[in-house]
């Protein structure tokens, strides 16, 4: 615990600190680690898409969710919204170069899902045998 003049000194946070409830990062580690901002993300790694595609993609996204996460990332600079002058307006989302860096480290996480899922339901359904309510 500080005393004298550091004590009441208070420092601007650590935007890499996501431990801190005051850092700016939490709120990009919340769009990026949302469901459906990982699986938008991942699903714009191969090739840009238009929003029909995105959202036939992603399986239970709904048109409002999709359109809410993409302005959200949009904003955030990892994805890039390009629009084409044409009746009705071409939309196409694609990665932007800090969206594709991010895209890296989010494939290994989807991969360790897709390996690891059927071990995570077997340890849930062990945890509720174990811990089933007295009636």
């Amino acid at each position: 615990m500080g005393v004298g003049t550091e004590a009441g000194r208070r420092t601007s946070p650590d935007p890499g600190d996501a431990f801190n409830s005051d850092c700016p990062g939490r709120t990009v580690l919340d769009h990026v680690c949302s469901r459906w901002g990982t699986l938008i993300l991942l699903s714009l790694r191969e090739r840009p898409a238009r929003f029909y595609e995105l959202r036939d993609t992603i399986g239970g996204i709904s048109e409002k969710m999709l359109s809410q996460n993409l302005r959200t990332l949009t904003r955030d600079g990892l994805i890039h919204r390009e629009v084409e002058p044409a009746t009705p307006p071409k939309v196409t989302y694609s990665l932007t170069e800090l969206g594709q860096e991010l895209a890296t480290p989010l494939e290994g996480l989807l991969e360790w899902v897709r390996a690891r899922a059927i071990d995570v339901v077997k340890a849930q359904k062990r945890h509720d045998r174990q811990h089933k309510p007295a009636s």
